[in-house]
């Protein structure tokens, strides 16, 4: 037995949750992130570790590992230079994308540059149609063509996405062989082994984002690999995957797109596992780091999936942990316009040089500043002591913004933060229209750095009926990664009238995803302790322009139930939009299995309830709803299950800062976690 570890690196802290395999006690610790060297402040937490807590390398049992190397390659442009060899006639799939206009309110918006310029992308002579047949066969001296041109102009890398290669990519498998023959020295990626989704430009940028991040990536997690192992650290680290899985680090090399949103997933994963132990059935998760908030609904235990999420400027079409994320962090900087108007984000002070008040160079103000000039932030060290709150540095920044605005330091603090919560309230409007919910009958669960700094003041403009903050919030992302299974997911394009004849064919299809994923999980993964499936189907009425993602019961897909089938369509249909049409013809477009390999799973302990009144540590004046209130000051170590008290209060402790306004009652539930509603409201 020994210690689990799960690592998640975020824009200004790296967190870690240790999971003790003897005492089933978590411990945690945060370090500084280091964008400038990716992988040090692992190896630096893994030293730490021991220093602290006094866990060696050698007693570590399992690694596991988020990341945001690939987005952040995205985001910042700094990926390989792209070759695109697409269909003959069909090179502009990447300038056309969409046709959409990026902010519909902006007449003057313009989409952003593709990653793969116009003059890298090369016509390839062939063409394959839409039921997989060769309408016109592959001119390997087009191929040939393609490669000099493409290595005449500087490529460092060639994707290849050829028209309908997702129902036969027998083509690009041939171009692939030919530029491995005759430019050995650059990577090659094909669309249809990246993800072979139906629609060409889906399928196209997935595979350009993929060979954009796959050299950087794959380069970082053989640094890491190395390190680790230098370190004394002798298990293989796993990596949180998009979906909310985990994988190897070696599949992590050939397969970086399906990790490419990690970070986020690890967090969504955490607090289904806190929802689902403490009972909540409906919640919205809040995850507040320094660089954004990511929002995501999770149902009785369970996160809500699709595609399409966004990775910088462009949408990337794996299945992931569906979040939604606005530029609103704890480091998020605000700003006076030229209009004279404040905004927040999305510019981020990150890691280095921080909040001002973190005193590693930040001279601008940040939601962390602003909440230390309005007093909740500044009464104990942040970050397990990483941080000593510099005050007077948070409010020379944010009086900076104040004088421009003549506005007075604590009034410029306290708009910051409404602007923020702003934000996160139209992201959480689209997130409830998405998903057709009323968020009178959610909870908001708050993590992250200042996830609890901020859920109170968003979840009273949602009108959501608890906010809940898990007993070690600021690194429950990391202990995601803890929690997450050997996840994967295998799929096949079929595009078929649901008919039973078709039926027959789509079960065949079942049969042979169910075959690839158990191979993946037992001889990729060497996970031979069962497995758990779902099958689910992306289906639409006929002459739709989109699919619902349905799941199926395998039992009714093995007995060629049709009618079954249909139902589970139509009722995911009418679940979504509030309406089916039965008589209607069902088409399949697309069939998926997921498989999952559990993996042991820490326990949060039970506590028993003590009902009481805590006393609080002493009075704090702050400026909260537009005056100066004195408010009681908590200890989150001090607080017990059954303990509870009314806002206005704050409560501190190592990783983050909670802040309770006037109106609210907080109590603590058996598994140590406030339980905070609006006074009335409580039951």
């Amino acid at each position: 037995m020994g210690y689990r570890v799960g690592v998640d690196i975020g824009g200004s802290f790296t967190d870690f949750a240790v999971f003790d395999e003897d005492t089933g006690d978590i411990k945690s610790l945060k370090v500084f992130s280091r964008p400038d060297q990716p992988g040090e402040e692992v190896i630096a937490g893994v030293r730490m570790l021991g220093e602290r807590y006094g866990i060696q390398p050698a007693q570590i049992s399992y690694f596991t590992h988020g990341t945001t190397v690939g987005i952040n390659t995205v985001i910042q442009r700094k990926g390989l230079k792209l070759a695109l060899f697409a269909t003959e006639n069909f090179c502009d799939v990447l300038e056309l994308a969409r046709l959409k206009t990026p902010d519909m309110y902006h007449l003057l918006s313009r989409r952003p540059e593709p990653l793969v310029k116009r003059s890298m992308v090369f016509g390839i002579a062939e063409r394959m149609a839409p039921d997989g047949s060769v309408r016109k066969p592959l001119d390997e001296a087009s191929v040939e063509r393609a490669v000099q041109a493409a290595r005449d102009a500087g490529a460092e890398g060639i994707v290849i996405s050829l028209l309908h290669a997702y129902r036969n990519p027998a083509h690009e498998q041939r171009v692939r062989d030919i530029v491995a023959a005759i430019a050995p020295e650059l990577p090659v990626s094909c669309s249809s082994e990246t993800w072979p989704i139906i629609r060409e430009y889906e399928r196209t940028i997935t595979a350009v984002i993929g060979g954009y991040v796959q050299p950087r990536v794959a380069h970082y997690l053989g640094s890491l690999q190395a390190a680790l192992k230098n370190a004394g650290v002798q298990p293989e680290p796993r990596l949180t995957k998009s979906n909310g899985g985990v994988m190897t680090a070696e599949q992590g090399k050939r397969d970086c797109v399906q990790m490419i949103l990690s970070g986020t997933a690890a967090g969504v994963i955490g607090a289904s596992h806190v929802a689902a132990t403490a009972g909540i059935p409906r919640c919205l998760s809040l995850d507040i780091g320094g660089t954004s908030a990511d929002i995501a609904v999770i149902i009785d235990g369970k996160p809500q999936y699709g595609v399409g999420e966004l990775i910088g400027d462009f949408q990337i079409y794996i299945p992931s942990v569906s979040v939604s994320s606005v530029g609103e962090g704890g480091g998020s900087i605000a700003w006076v316009d030229p209009l004279g108007v404040l905004k927040v984000g999305p510019e981020s002070a990150g890691s280095r040089p921080g909040p001002a008040c973190y005193r590693r160079g930040g001279t601008r103000a940040t939601i962390t500043d602003a909440f230390v000039c309005c007093g909740f932030v500044g009464h104990s060290d942040l970050g397990y002591k990483a941080v000593e709150v510099d005050v007077e540095a948070a409010r020379k920044a944010v009086g900076e913004l104040a004088g421009q605005l003549g506005r007075g330091i604590e009034e410029t603090a306290e708009a910051i933060i409404q602007i923020a919560v702003s934000g996160m309230y139209t992201e959480v409007s689209g997130l409830v229209s998405r998903y057709g919910i009323d968020p009178r009958e959610y909870a908001v669960l708050a993590f992250g750095g200042a996830g609890p700094m901020l859920g109170c003041f968003l979840a009273r403009e949602i009108k959501v009926k608890e906010i809940v903050v898990p007993p070690s919030p600021g690194t429950l992302s990391a202990l995601g990664g803890l929690i997450a299974d050997l996840k994967s997911d295998f799929l096949k394009t079929v595009y078929a009238d649901l008919t039973p004849d078709n039926l027959q064919s789509v079960r065949q299809e079942f049969a042979t995803l169910r075959e690839r994923a158990q191979q993946w999980l037992r001889h990729e993964q060497g996970h031979v302790d069962g497995a758990e499936y779902v099958y689910s189907a992306e289906m639409r009425y006929r002459g739709q322009s989109y699919e619902i993602d349905t799941v199926l019961d395998p039992a009714h897909i093995e007995s060629a139930d049709i009618q079954a089938v249909a139902r589970a369509f139509h009722d995911a249909h009418r679940q979504l939009y509030g309406h089916a049409d039965e008589q209607a013809p069902v088409q399949v477009v697309s069939l998926r299995v997921v498989i999952s390999g559990n993996s042991d799973k820490p326990r949060f302990p039970r506590h028993e309830l003590r009902p009481g009144t805590p006393k609080a540590e002493r009075k704090v004046r702050v400026w909260l709803d537009g005056g100066f209130q004195d408010v009681d000051l908590y200890s989150r170590g001090a607080l017990a299950a059954g303990h509870r008290f009314d806002g206005p209060a704050i409560v501190t402790q190592d990783d983050c800062t909670t802040v309770i306004p006037a109106g609210h009652v907080c109590h603590v539930d058996e598994y140590a976690n406030l339980r905070i509603a609006f006074e009335g409201d409580a039951s």
